[in-house]
């Protein structure tokens, strides 16, 4: 009798551990479960900016074509509304100022047209290169090289292409695109085109 009431109470007590490692293991389990989804909580990596993007494409573009740097000097042209190579913003404007910039350390002779008094600069717009005013401004700035761009705006982003094209032919020596994330940031920069 007391052998089978300590075999019950043994077979019991075993019921419970069996319980208790069920439980212990479940629990075990959902904290895993939970430490793997606040891995997806983790905060999210800065976005780039525009002059990150900028200069990173103008590494790919001499990378591409080390011989660019042979086409110096070479001016810059306000990038363009692909939508409307007439109009212009500040993130045209900017973008063309940047790239000019890091096309300069990386080793293009850039020559700077807004000290000349030859070319026409309208406030709003800046240094449009439109095909009929190659030519002339080529020869006016002694460039042997163009740096053009233009800009699409999407829903979620800001497409940019740039390229730097010879004057003689407008054949293209280099060319890079990326996208630039359409936060606040990047639609106040578009504001001055008339609408975002």
């Amino acid at each position: 009798m007391l052998i089978t009431l300590f075999a019950a109470r043994r077979a019991r007590s075993i019921s419970h551990a069996t319980r208790g490692m069920a439980i212990g293991m479940t629990l075990l389990l959902l904290a895993g479960c939970s430490a793997l989804g606040n891995a997806n909580n983790r905060p999210a990596e800065p976005e780039p900016d525009l002059s990150e993007l900028v200069h990173a494409a103008a590494e790919q573009m001499v990378a591409s074509n080390p011989e660019i740097k042979n086409y110096s000097p070479m001016i810059a042209a306000t990038f363009v509304s692909i939508d409307n190579l007439s109009q212009s913003s500040t993130l045209g404007r900017i973008s063309s100022e940047i790239m000019a910039s890091a096309l300069s350390r990386q080793g293009m002779q850039v020559r700077e047209v807004k000290m000349r008094d030859s070319m026409f600069i309208e406030e709003s717009v800046g240094e449009l290169i439109l095909s009929r005013q190659v030519q002339r401004l080529t020869s006016q700035h002694n460039a042997r090289s163009i740096l053009m761009g233009t800009y699409a705006q999407g829903q979620d982003y800001v497409y940019v292409s740039a390229r730097v094209v010879r004057a003689g032919d407008a054949m293209v020596l280099g060319s890079a695109d990326f996208r630039l994330p359409l936060n606040n940031n990047t639609r106040s920069l578009l504001e001055g085109q008339g609408g975002w």
